[in-house]
């Protein structure tokens, strides 16, 4: 006992040095440098429950902090093991998953403020040195999932207390039974082994795909020279396209990085360079390309492991085994979700496609049929033409009014309010600009605290890859605390930037309220969480399928009428959005819902097949295409070959999971909207205390049930969309 204790001892210290004593026969042990306390590190002051003073944490502060951190919960977790060891019949969750959940606490509370330095101060703490302490995070919070004392102490657990345990418990007692098994805890030392080498030979496999797209993607640019043809790209457009930041004057960079890519496409008017820059997408990591850069061995490679993965485990194959974390519970009902909205999508998709081709008939387009590469630029000019410019918006969104709605909203629906700390050198943020706000029940007692980081910092701030913010947890409830912490850091334009108006206020487009209410919708989930268990409060331990739908649930409200008429007030003169103004932002968020649907249908059902069945990539692709998608599959769109989120991200036999999350959100939205607003708040204490308090610490079908009575329905997804049947 005293020699594995020892042993801990040396592996807590960093880089040991032995120092001879002159007249002992033993060594004493000293770090090399200071060990980081809480009194000389702002960082590990988190972990005792304090708000950070981002003023004194530094990328070595974080990497310091998390790092030790890090140690203290690897410590944490062999002293239980070894209580385990010598106390077998001690193990209970009190004494084995309970002080887990505190240890773990600990950690995230640090971890999460390296990662909010990482998103509003990149300056402080870039990309690689935060990639690093992540790495060095992840694996110190898997060690208690791969441990098979605590996993056969669980065991114990369930056998002996499980009946008796409140229903977060059971969640947490679960969680760690699930993630041991899908850690191979179950395995022989044989088929450990063959788990292992399958696991480094998929991960070599999976970094292979995704360097081979990233470096495909760069090789392609070309320069625009010519103002006549970006003359109609909106201002943030150019800015990004400009290397010398002049975006009046060019050059102007044509790339596939997504944020050019996307709005060149919508806006550029020269069908042949539209052609050629979404052929140059569709082809990245393909032999079209280059031979050294084709994906095409490594998609098979990649489904071949992952089927290997899930055959050792037991399962029939990869999405088999990834319905363990996920609400639909099986590939027939993520299928059937997939059929029923397919059959409503496909059929309006076509006369979408009908009226748009018209459209563009009317304009310069002379050929027989719209293709992938002309449906993102007609689709802007037909809704701008039937709904208006959407950048003339903004003067009715000024940011402030904006979030004073948003808050507004939420304590009428959930029944708390907000106050706002004053500014001053005590609120130690990461920046002046950012607000700090307490969330409080109605009789004053305090909830969480979330900071607010609103305007763009170019070269401090991550810019996300889609939208035009973040969500992130600060500190969660757990056994530790009782008082989660958000932070909402966005990157909406500052004060007096809007050339087109004459305004001090930051003026919002209807995209950007749409982000608003989105981030939110997850930080309040975060926030309102009664859930004591840091493993499963909040939105830890959420299905992944579920995860999602307190966003798409808040922007839902976004196209509410009652609502959007409380958000839209006039910059200047304070006058509201009009009647037919307010029905045209809702049709215009609606336009081509179908075709969107279709190819987000598509996708997941791609996504799925690559996962269940042994067919060629290439013969699925080419199957599947015809069902959903209107326009003819080019001989070189190889798709497949660089869709990193299904082959080397987290959304391999998932990525339905966008979809089921916005039927469950739609559904909830309807149960308010079909009512009278005076019936708001009763309907909304409901959704508090289901969906908001209870978080990962239930299973989301019987949080569902809890709210809705029933299983959810796509009907209203439908009907939010405007899709119903095809006339």
């Amino acid at each position: 006992m005293l020699q594995t204790t020892l042993l801990k001892g040396l592996r807590r210290l960093c880089l040991p040095r032995l120092q001879p004593c002159c007249h002992m026969s033993y060594v004493v042990l000293l770090p090399e440098d200071p060990v980081d306390t809480a009194e000389n590190n702002a960082l590990l002051r988190t972990a005792h429950g304090d708000l950070p003073n981002f003023e004194e944490i530094t990328g070595e502060k974080c990497h310091a902090g998390v790092g030790k951190l890090a140690l203290d919960l690897e410590t944490g977790v062999w002293e239980i093991e070894e209580k385990i060891r010598d106390k077998p019949k001690s193990v209970s969750f009190d004494t084995v998953l309970k002080p887990l959940d505190a240890l773990d606490a600990q950690l995230n509370f640090g971890w999460s403020t390296a990662k909010v330095l990482y998103i509003a101060r990149q300056d402080k703490l870039p990309q690689k040195t935060y990639l690093g302490l992540h790495e060095r995070a992840r694996k110190a919070r898997v060690q208690k999932f791969q441990s098979l004392p605590i996993y056969k102490a669980c065991k114990v657990i369930s056998e002996q207390e499980a009946p008796s345990l409140d229903s977060n418990k059971r969640r947490v007692l679960q969680k760690f039974l699930l993630e041991s098994r899908l850690n191979g805890m179950d395995l022989s030392p044989t088929k450990a082994d063959q788990f292992l080498s399958i696991i480094n030979k998929l991960d070599q496999k999976k970094q292979q795909y995704r360097q081979k797209v990233q470096v495909s993607t760069s090789r392609f640019a070309y320069e625009i020279t010519d103002p006549n043809i970006v003359q109609h790209f909106p201002p943030h457009l150019l800015e990004r396209m400009s290397p010398s930041g002049d975006t009046t004057r060019g050059p102007w960079h044509v790339t596939l990085k997504s944020d050019v890519y996307e709005g060149f496409m919508a806006h550029c008017s020269k069908r042949a360079l539209r052609w050629n820059t979404w052929q140059a997408y569709n082809m990245r990591a393909t032999r079209f390309i280059d031979p050294q850069l084709d994906n095409s061995v490594n998609i098979e490679e990649i489904r071949a492991s992952r089927n290997d993965l899930a055959r050792i485990l037991g399962y029939s194959n990869f999405a088999t085994m990834s319905m363990e974390t996920k609400m639909a519970g099986s590939v027939e009902n993520v299928l059937s979700l997939i059929t029923s909205l397919m059959a409503k999508a496909v059929p309006k998709q076509a006369e979408e496609i009908a009226s748009l081709t018209a459209f563009a008939k009317e304009r310069d387009f002379s050929e027989d049929a719209l293709q992938a590469y002309d449906v993102p630029y007609y689709s802007r000019l037909q809704r701008q033409h039937l709904y208006g410019e959407g950048e003339k918006l903004r003067q009715f969104f000024p940011l402030d009014h904006v979030l004073t709605a948003l808050l507004q909203l939420s304590a009428e629906l959930f029944a708390v309010q907000f106050e706002e700390l004053a500014p001053g050198p005590e609120l130690k943020a990461w920046h002046p600009s950012v607000r700090l706000f307490n969330v409080l029940e109605e009789d004053g007692a305090p909830i969480a605290s979330f900071y607010f980081d609103p305007y763009r910092r170019p070269g401090e701030k991550l810019e996300p890859t889609s939208g035009s913010g973040w969500f992130a947890s600060l500190r969660s409830r757990s056994t530790l605390s009782d008082r989660p912490v958000a932070a909402l850091v966005f990157n909406f334009p500052p004060p007096g930037s809007d050339a087109q108006h004459d305004s001090d206020e930051t003026l919002l487009t209807v995209s950007d309220v749409v982000t608003l209410f989105s981030k939110f919708g997850e930080a309040l989930q975060h926030m309102l969480t009664t859930v004591p268990y840091g493993e499963v409060s909040g939105l830890t331990n959420i299905e992944w399928d579920a995860m999602a739908l307190t966003q798409h649930f808040m922007a839902n409200w976004v196209f509410v009428p009652e609502v959007l008429s409380s958000l839209g007030r006039h910059y200047d003169t304070g006058a509201p959005l009009p009647p037919d103004v307010i029905a045209d932002i809702i049709s215009s968020h609606n336009h081509m819902a179908a075709h969107n649907l279709s190819k987000h249908l598509y996708l997941a059902n791609l996504d799925l097949l690559l996962h269940t069945t042994k067919d060629f990539w290439k013969s699925i692709m080419t199957g599947l295409w015809p069902q959903f998608l209107p326009y003819e599959l080019d001989k070189k769109d190889y798709h497949p070959c660089s869709f990193t989120a299904s082959m080397c991200d987290v959304w391999a036999a998932a990525y339905y999971s966008h979809t089921w999350a916005r039927v469950m959100a739609a559904d909830c939205t309807k149960s308010f909207i079909d009512d009278e607003r005076s019936h708001w708040r009763s309907t909304g204490l409901r959704f508090r205390s289901t969906f908001l308090s209870l978080g990962g610490g239930e299973a989301p079908a019987e949080v569902f049930r809890k709210f809705r009575g029933r299983d959810p329905s796509p009907d209203a997804l439908i009907e939010l969309y405007g899709i119903g049947g095809a006339k």
